[in-house]
């Protein structure tokens, strides 16, 4: 797994917009780029700065993100940004991210059957809160 780390300085009270933009925009975008599996984004208390940390299954995608979509992200962005951000990269070497991506179904099995096959298999087991 791979990691981008993107820090920057946000112009004075532009969080909601920036995280708005992120949230509805620019998201649901990144979940149809190969290879992409998560974004995580920071604020400092007072909104002035800001971090997104997007993961990739390899670097190859996250470098194909880099130079076709990362730039159209910056444009939309770019009117919320004081200055220009810090993009740094990295291997992931550890993380639970990793487990729970092994741990999903593959796409198109069928959860509502593997629901009632747990549910089932579960019915005699005590009850847990």
């Amino acid at each position: 797994m791979f990691a981008r780390k993107v820090a920057a300085r946000l112009k004075p009270n532009s969080l909601t917009e920036f995280t708005n933009i992120i949230e509805r925009e620019i998201l649901p975008w990144l979940r149809t780029q190969e290879g992409f599996l998560d974004l995580i984004t920071l604020a400092v208390p007072d909104g002035s700065q800001v971090t997104t940390i997007s993961f990739w299954d390899q670097k190859g995608n996250a470098q194909a993100y880099h130079s076709s979509g990362y730039p159209e992200v910056l444009k939309i962005l770019g009117k919320l940004l004081d200055g220009a951000p810090y993009v740094k990269t990295f291997d992931v070497v550890s993380s639970t991210l990793q487990r729970t991506a092994l741990a999903r179904p593959p796409k198109g099995e069928d959860l509502a059957q593997e629901t009632s096959s747990t549910q089932l298999a579960t019915a005699h087991d005590e009850p847990t809160v």
